[in-house]
């Protein structure tokens, strides 16, 4: 990382008023980091390695109180202001140059009501915190699908998973959010108080406040989930793909499936004459019985003879690590999405010419199969927009050397716009956003014209503006 640009956080602090900055330091109940601190570079560290950006404070906070200053100091001072929660948006909104940056990794408490079916997070948790905590009782929440993703910015523009087709996205389990605002407020967000920031909650990202808390619906599942995960060969490709089209046309809503163009790891799991060479891996999990999972699986899983095929039952907990070694930390990463509305001939050949020509071996071109729960609530019922759609394909560019950043987000740019040139395919997800450069009516869809009154009302002045704008001038 970058040690020469720390000049950035150190000239924006150096124009504050000293004594103000005492102050405020003296009032924070956690970790004020400044940029001449020795641990200022694993503070402002985030997941993706391409963000390299130099806040002037880095505020970790210890509760709600902390955030309430930490908001008002960058307010009263026209301070850039990033928050911080898992720290996995791979747009890296977690971090700001010259700015304040609200860090919410120490506030990462669970308490789970099994009786009640409720869990109470806080805004610096990630997945795998819930997931130990609400596994004790039998219980998750629909959250995604590695561990260490924060679950607010995945709760706060969506949250696709392993449980989606049955129990929904993330933030259709969400009761209720404390919400620290714009001017300092500490408000609650349900459906009867302050309904209309609820509602902008659910899909419209972090642009109307810092969620210290989110209280969230619990489901039974587990602790054992049957789980598909077969790799067929490149050359199969094409007749796979189309498998699981058929399959997804009439699957139940118990089985949630992800379909990727990968290359084999160099894994025991997998044969060694596979190592290195194209597939197409499908990876799913169903919410029911072992022998109701094998009938639904049964037509991925024979549509080819497959490189390897590592379906079975396994702990939920294990389900949601699975992935994680695949995303560590400092990796470079850009990613892009869009919905596509029928998965046609062209479509799937737009997947596996995507995967023939992936710069990087860490790459994948993921096709998510929706539906089911999802599509449940209206599109204009929460902020999130993009229900009835059936598919949404994402380009995961993860490469290591910086030289190659380059051609890594070319293939991803050229393959979305590929997608979309099929004519059924438009939109993007929020969690998936690039390097944050598409915003409004691709991400919001018919619902933005609502969030920018809902933001006109929360933060006029745009405070929150360090993630996928909502713009209240708009």
């Amino acid at each position: 990382m970058d040690t020469t640009g720390t000049a950035a956080g150190e000239a924006a602090l150096e124009r504050l008023d000293g004594d103000a900055v005492e102050r405020f330091v003296a009032g924070i109940h956690g970790e004020v980091v400044r940029p001449s601190a020795p641990e200022y570079e694993e503070a402002r560290a985030i997941w993706n390695g391409t963000v390299d950006r130099h806040p002037a404070l880095i505020v970790r906070c210890s509760g709600t109180a902390d955030v309430v200053e930490a908001v008002g100091f960058a307010r009263e001072n026209d301070l850039p202001l990033a928050v911080r929660g898992g720290g996995h948006n791979v747009a890296g909104t977690a971090m700001c140059d010259g700015g304040v940056v609200v860090d919410l990794s120490a506030m990462n408490g669970v308490i789970v009501d099994p009786d009640a079916r409720r869990a109470w997070v806080q805004g610096g948790a990630t997945i795998g915190d819930v997931d130990r905590e609400t596994q004790l009782h039998g219980l998750a929440v629909p959250l995604g699908v590695v561990s260490e993703t924060g679950v607010a910015g995945l709760t706060l523009s969506g949250g696709v998973g392993h449980l989606r087709r049955e129990h929904g996205l993330s933030l259709d389990s969400l009761v209720a959010a404390e919400v620290v605002t714009a001017d300092g407020e500490v408000l609650t967000a349900d459906t009867e108080t302050n309904a209309d920031l609820f509602w902008a909650l659910r899909g419209g990202g972090g642009n109307f406040g810092v969620v210290t808390t989110f209280e969230y619906r619990l489901h039974e599942v587990g602790p054992e989930v049957p789980t598909l995960f077969v790799w067929h060969p490149a050359a199969a490709a094409v007749d796979a793909l189309r498998a699981f089209r058929t399959f997804a046309a009439t699957a139940p809503r118990a089985a949630s499936v992800v379909a990727f163009a990968a290359v084999v790891p160099e894994l025991d799991e997998f044969p060694e004459t596979a190592w290195g060479s194209l597939a197409v891996a499908f990876l799913g999990c169903y919410d029911g019985s072992a022998a109701d999972a094998d009938a639904a699986f049964a037509p991925i899983r024979e549509a080819a003879e497959p490189v390897a095929d590592l379906s079975g039952t396994m702990a939920y907990t294990d389900l949601q690590t699975l992935l994680d070694e695949d995303y560590p930390d400092g990796r470079n990463y850009y990613w892009k999405s869009t919905y596509v509305d029928e998965l046609t001939d062209e479509v799937v050949e737009v997947v596996a010419r995507a995967g023939e020509t992936m710069p990087s071996a860490l790459s994948t071109v993921d096709l998510w199969h929706l539906g089911g729960a999802i599509d449940d609530v209206a599109p204009e019922a929460t902020a999130y927009p993009h229900r009835g759609r059936p598919y949404m394909l994402t380009f995961e560019a993860n490469w290591e050397d910086d030289a190659d950043t380059e051609a890594n987000v070319a293939w991803v740019r050229e393959g979305i716009a590929d997608a979309r040139a099929t004519g059924v395919a438009s939109g993007a997800y929020g969690n998936f956003p690039g390097a944050g450069e598409e915003t409004g009516a691709p991400l919001f869809g018919e619902n933005y014209e609502r969030l920018v009154r809902v933001k006109r009302r929360y933060d006029p002045a745009n405070l929150f503006r360090l993630n996928q704008n909502v713009d209240p001038t708009d």
